[in-house]
């Protein structure tokens, strides 16, 4: 993996408290409405202000196929160019079974639904699937 330039380098520091961080709520917003026109499955955000210093927020999806996948993470790449985010680093899209897109702040994961049970990146960093939260109650 090559290091980051020194312009785009994030460096390590104390995570700051939530109310001292604002999330561009219309990168957020964007993003999940892409998901959502993409027919991706199972969407959820995870505040990860305060818990880690990699990014602010990541989102994790699931497509029904590596097809799919591919797709989804496709369209939300355009996407992003076309409104004028920066172009984000992205990660598995040969095999399309579990696509990670950095855009900064924000992490998308775009997964097939037996890897993402695998991983269960939900658990590791505090939340639930949401079928999973809905069979608990």
């Amino acid at each position: 993996m090559k290091p980051k330039p020194a312009s785009t380098r994030r460096v390590s520091k104390p995570a700051p408290a939530e109310t001292d961080v604002t999330i561009d709520q219309k990168f957020v917003d964007l993003v999940l409405s892409n998901l959502d026109d993409s027919k991706a499955e199972d969407v959820i955000k995870i505040n990860l202000i305060g818990k880690t210093s990699i990014a602010d927020v990541m989102v994790i999806a699931s497509g029904r196929s590596d097809r799919h996948v591919g797709a989804i993470a496709d369209h939300l790449v355009q996407t992003m160019k076309d409104n004028g985010y920066d172009m984000p680093r992205i990660e598995g899209m040969p095999q399309c079974d579990w696509v990670l897109i950095d855009a900064g702040d924000m992490i998308v994961h775009v997964f097939k639904p037996e890897v993402r049970q695998f991983y269960n990146l939900e658990k590791i960093w505090g939340t639930d699937r949401p079928q999973e939260a809905a069979e608990r109650h």
